[in-house]
């Protein structure tokens, strides 16, 4: 016959051997590993608007986008074309994307220099989940052929916040012309400065590139961009992230 004693040993054994299968990995309910942060996206730079920013949560092996690495398509057509949907599409079909959250309104500079009304800053809401516990974003720098902002799969905080920096990149798939031509129509709404050209929300295959993404190397000024207005100095966004619950 067991006794008290024996029993609660036993129910102790039993809790604990349960503990340490969960730190192994049984899952918890959605509920309780669910974590919600809010993520500001703040322009840095004196002269160049961003697009709306697309921000994903996801698995560690889930980016978009690799510093040496090729350009994708949809890639491509955000850098050159301001435009997210196909990227938007991939990632909703990529194994180990938990949430996409996507902005309205561009992000200009804090002085606001073509008078947009806009703001320098905007913030967003995104959660995370079990392994699901990275960031990546990217908006295009307006002003330029193919170039864009973002980070790559950064870890979220655990515990109260964090702020990390983003870098401008050239998606080599279009050559820095620095033709409004060449580049889309809100950049001269956005900065103040325009020409006869009223540019285009195209790929232009007569101006393409090998599609390997660098470090930007700048606005050099030999067209229509103006080094004194277009260019800026890295990091071009800063992204500040606070955990809610």
């Amino acid at each position: 016959m067991k006794t008290k004693k024996t029993s609660i040993l036993a129910l102790s054994a039993i809790v604990a051997i349960l503990a340490v299968a969960s730190m192994a990995g049984i899952p918890e309910s959605s509920a309780a590993k669910t974590k919600m942060y809010e993520v500001t996206i703040t322009n840095l730079t004196p002269g160049q608007p961003i697009t709306p920013p697309l921000l994903v949560t996801h698995s560690a092996n889930a980016g978009f986008f690799s510093v040496g690495e090729m350009a994708s398509n949809e890639v491509q057509q955000l850098s050159e074309n301001g435009n997210p949907e196909p990227l938007v599409k991939m990632l909703q079909g990529k194994s180990g994307v938990l949430s996409i959250v996507q902005g309205e309104k561009p992000i200009v500079p804090g002085n606001d220099p073509g008078n947009t009304g806009l703001s320098h800053s905007e913030t967003f809401v995104v959660s995370s989940e079990g392994n699901n516990r990275y960031l990546s974003f990217a908006s295009m720098l307006v002003c330029t052929n193919d170039g864009f902002t973002g980070i790559d799969s950064v870890k979220l905080p655990f515990y109260q916040q964090k702020t990390v920096y983003a870098m401008a990149y050239d998606a080599r798939t279009e050559m820095n012309t620095e033709d409004f031509a060449d580049i889309v129509p809100p950049c001269q709404g956005a900065i103040g400065v325009s020409s006869d050209d009223e540019g285009t929300g195209e790929s232009n295959s007569a101006i393409s590139e090998e599609g390997v993404i660098i470090s930007h190397p700048g606005i050099m000024g030999g067209d229509d961009l103006l080094e004194s207005v277009h260019a800026w100095g890295n990091p071009v966004v800063k992204i500040d992230i606070v955990r809610m619950k």
